[in-house]
């Protein structure tokens, strides 16, 4: 019987862009505006569960660089999962962002061609205000502000795209944003940066 999964939550996102990364409408078909990607991200799972494990509650974060363009693969990735998640979550939460159970996240097992491993440490996902506060361990230390629309109680998002994280993507911007790991030292603050619900699974 094949592994069934889902996760619900929200994902923050910063990149090296220095303006909205070009891949989420272009779908991976347009360059970064750096020639090439480098990137972290966090997962806060408010419901989930790996077959009769339940992730709810707990967090995650990725690490990928890519070469050039998205959709020609040749990703390098690294995975943190949070310290609290059991022996048995953690198995759930890596074979889920190796994309080696299908669905949403199964482009991951086709375009990530160099994997670091992964890190089992403490993650910290806040929002205060509209600000997203992420810290992994001594690794990142980020805040993403969301970029305000016209309309002062609506931020500028993109909505029903194709986009393989989710369809609607609020456009935010890093506030503050380093990471430091895997003999990588970056400092992406004033650059792109996304929030987005995820509802993710393989049913």
């Amino acid at each position: 019987m094949a592994d069934l999964w889902n996760l619900k939550g929200e994902l923050t996102l910063s990149c090296s862009c220095t303006v909205f990364c070009p891949c989420v409408l272009s779908l991976g078909e347009h360059p970064p505006t750096e020639d090439r990607c480098q990137t972290w991200a966090a997962v806060r799972i408010d419901e989930g569960r790996y077959n009769d494990v339940d992730l709810s509650g707990l967090k995650a974060g990725v690490m990928i660089e890519i070469p050039g363009l998205m959709s020609r693969g040749n990703w390098t990735a690294a995975l943190f999962v949070d310290e609290d998640a059991s022996i048995q979550a953690m198995k759930g939460l890596t074979r889920i962002f190796t994309g080696k159970v299908g669905g949403s996240t199964h482009l991951l097992s086709i375009l990530v061609s160099g994997f670091l491993g992964v890190r089992q440490v403490p993650i910290s996902y806040r929002t205060e205000g509209q600000t997203r506060l992420i810290t992994i361990d001594k690794m990142v230390d980020g805040a993403i502000t969301p970029v305000p629309g016209k309309a002062k109680d609506q931020n500028v998002t993109i909505r029903n795209s194709g986009y393989w994280i989710a369809p609607d993507v609020t456009i935010a911007k890093a506030d503050k944003s380093r990471f430091r790991a895997f003999g990588r030292n970056w400092n992406f603050t004033g650059r792109s940066a996304e929030i987005c619900q995820i509802d993710w699974g393989n049913r």
